[in-house]
């Protein structure tokens, strides 16, 4: 019987437990959960001026460059050792004389016909004023007098070729000895000692000294950031060229450069929708990283980078680019600490900040910490921080 009346009983006793506690259920008070803020780091809007910078790229040439040729034909005698390709010379140097006796030659027999025209001409002269007295006195006819004329008329003009042949021989004789036109680089040398020149033949190569270009490529769009008037055929003037930097590594060392923008091309690019600008450098004076001056000529053939001086603008907002979101939107803090987002008018996006011109008021706080998710009214807490 203990057996059979044991499990009763407890069962009976867990039956009894259970009917009770469904009749006397625990009541448990509604609580709203806790709504732990996001911390957001954020940003004051202010209306500040900004200097635009326009960044390119290209290869250093030549400015001006000269196919010497020569003016007059004749055997190379002399060669100036200068005259090696790298060499540096200096506008009227001599770099290089052709034998010159075959146009001394011609200088003497051109001074001596010179000579003799001028005689003749001021004997012609004597004659034709004398003849001119004795036709006034009726002692020679007027055929004679024509006659006279004629003579001296023609010794005169035998006169100015003889002058004309002079001058060109002794031009020739000058022109025996080929000058440096500018100060230059010499590229390349064509000739050697003792060899034959024809007139025209290309003698040498020369690359100007004084300056050097940049031909670097801008987007159509850059060019709005640029403070110059478009269209303008020919170059800038220097009030209106943009100062330009050009940073490149020569030697191991980055050294610094200063240039003009002073000539944009016509052509625009159909393939990359860009057009060259030509950058002009003064050969002076480099600096390097670390701001000692040094004198180094920009090298030809070199590739820099070029930051052109843009337009200057006023009232416009500059937030980090990482603001940003969805394209042209940014998340706006409001008085309450509750975040939304707002469409913005983006002027330009720049590697590391944005410049808006419209869509914000100064004094509003804008977002600046990388959130993932977000609602529109989320609460947030905000941790100031300065402005860029």
């Amino acid at each position: 019987m203990k057996q059979v009346l044991a499990p009763i009983v407890i069962l009976g006793g867990f039956v009894a437990i259970a009917f009770y506690m469904l009749r006397t259920p625990t009541t448990v008070d509604e609580v709203a959960p806790e709504v732990i803020p996001v911390a957001v780091r954020i940003q004051e809007v202010a209306l500040s001026s900004v200097q635009l910078t326009v960044e390119s790229q290209g290869k250093v040439q030549a400015a001006q460059i000269a196919n010497l040729s020569a003016p007059v034909a004749g055997p190379v005698a002399w060669i100036s050792p200068t005259m090696e390709a790298g060499g540096y010379v200096t506008e009227g140097e001599t770099l290089l004389r052709l034998e010159t006796s075959d146009y001394e030659t011609m200088l003497a027999r051109s001074r001596a016909t010179m000579q003799q025209a001028k005689a003749e001409a001021d004997h012609a002269a004597r004659e034709y004023d004398r003849m001119k007295e004795l036709a006034e006195e009726r002692l020679a006819s007027q055929s004679q007098l024509q006659d006279t004329q004629r003579l001296a008329e023609v010794t005169i003009a035998r006169l100015a070729d003889a002058e004309a042949n002079f001058n060109q021989a002794e031009l020739d004789l000058q022109r025996a000895e080929i000058k440096a036109p500018f100060d230059a680089i010499i590229q390349s040398r064509d000739v050697e000692l003792g060899q034959y020149v024809n007139r025209a033949q290309s003698v040498a190569v020369l690359y100007g000294a004084q300056e050097v270009e940049v031909r670097v490529p801008l987007a159509i769009r850059q060019l709005g950031y640029l403070d110059i008037p478009l269209g303008l055929r020919g170059e800038l003037s220097e009030e209106e060229a943009p100062d330009v930097s050009l940073i490149g590594v020569y030697g191991g060392e980055e050294l610094m450069w200063h240039g003009k923008l002073v000539r944009i091309e016509a052509q625009i690019d159909p393939n990359s929708n860009t057009v060259q600008t030509i950058i002009r450098v003064n050969q002076l004076q480099a600096v390097d990283s670390k701001a000692r001056v040094r004198s180094i000529p920009l090298p030809i053939g070199l590739f820099v980078e070029a930051d052109i001086a843009g337009k200057r603008l006023d009232n416009i907002i500059a937030l980090p680019r990482s603001v940003i979101r969805n394209n042209n939107q940014v998340l706006v803090v409001d008085v309450e600490n509750k975040m939304y987002f707002r469409d913005v008018d983006i002027y330009r996006l720049e590697e590391n900040r944005v410049l808006i011109s419209g869509g914000l008021l100064p004094g509003e706080s804008i977002v600046t910490s990388p959130i993932q998710a977000v609602v529109n009214g989320m609460s947030v807490q905000p941790i100031e921080e300065s402005i860029i």
